[in-house]
């Protein structure tokens, strides 16, 4: 398949693009590389999948509703990942315009251009964000969704309700993704559990928000990707489907973890919780297994074994 992955130069989008180079799939990226973290690392992935035989790279903005249209036009997508938005919780509550511009009014574009475009299957990267302060667990896709608490989760829940919309009135094939606290090698720096293993390394103090037992549903990227490809493969009419590992660990026991991997202490210090934080993200997969034959085979043990393994190869 002619695959265009948005955001293809971030942690998910690089292994997703990997994985579908890897099955011969033509597979061409857009991504702004803006400066949310460093640039260099994006350009990096970009590097490394042009060594496995990735196509067009558009170094653009997915505002940018002209570029937008050439670059659909000269890959003639067949399926699109949407993967490009402005991740994370906490900066969303300072900055809510650019939020909701890219992540709502960017998706709206992306919808059009492959409406245009005829493409045969779009899959949308949602979040876990969008239960909110939900305290029934584990979360599953028909539970209400409408308060969400910070515009991050705002806009991936608007996401959702605009690829049913469109679905609804053009006969696209949707599925959107809700994806859980996802970690493995490449995880964005500022990421957990990428900072907790660099704080560690270099002795410095962790910050933990709260008394350390807020609870996360932590999903290994391998996982991720089988979920992702198999949503492409069932190009299901219309779908909201969880990914994650169905289970939860407290943060103090991630750092105990993390010790064990690492070999060395995690130092501590506690602050009050965040605004936009949720105390707990718990994934009732039972809807994913059955539609996508999804089943998570990395536990959080193996998982951060793995993480730990590739942080010391590539910075220590």
């Amino acid at each position: 398949m002619r695959i265009l992955i948005t955001g293809g130069a971030g942690f998910i989008g690089f292994h997703v693009a990997s994985g579908l180079l890897s099955q011969g799939n033509e597979v061409s990226l857009i991504d702004n590389f803006n400066d949310f973290y460093d640039p260099a690392i994006k350009r990096a992935n970009v590097r490394d999948l042009t060594d496995a035989g990735l196509g067009r790279v558009f170094e653009m903005d997915i505002l940018d509703v002209p570029g937008l249209r050439s670059a659909f036009h000269q890959v003639q997508p067949q399926a699109v990942v949407h993967l490009a938005a402005w991740a994370g919780v906490r900066p969303s509550i300072q900055m809510p315009e650019l939020y909701a511009n890219v992540n709502v009014t960017g998706t709206v574009n992306l919808l059009e251009q492959a409406r245009e475009t005829h493409v045969e299957s779009f899959i949308f990267g949602s979040s876990s964000s969008v239960y909110g302060g939900s305290t029934k667990v584990p979360f599953s896709e028909d539970d209400p969704v409408e308060r969400p608490i910070s515009p991050y989760a705002a806009t991936k829940r608007a996401g959702e309700l605009l690829c049913h919309t469109y679905a609804h009135n053009f006969a696209q094939h949707i599925t959107c993704l809700r994806f859980f606290t996802v970690y493995g090698p490449r995880q964005r720096p500022e990421m957990a559990i990428h900072k907790f293993t660099r704080l560690m390394m270099e002795g410095k103090e962790i910050p933990v928000f709260g008394d350390g037992h807020s609870q996360r549903d932590y999903t290994y990227i391998d996982d991720i990707v089988d979920g992702v490809l198999a949503a492409l493969r069932v190009n299901a009419e219309f779908e909201i489907l969880n990914l994650g590992e169905s289970r939860t660990i407290t943060l103090i026991e991630l750092l105990a973890l993390m010790e064990k991997a690492l070999d060395r202490k995690a130092i501590t210090r506690f602050y009050p919780e965040q605004p936009g934080d949720m105390p707990i993200t718990y994934a009732d997969i039972t809807r994913s297994r059955r539609i996508l034959g999804y089943d998570p085979k990395s536990p959080i043990e193996e998982g951060i074994r793995q993480f730990a393994a590739w942080f010391l190869k590539r910075y220590c």
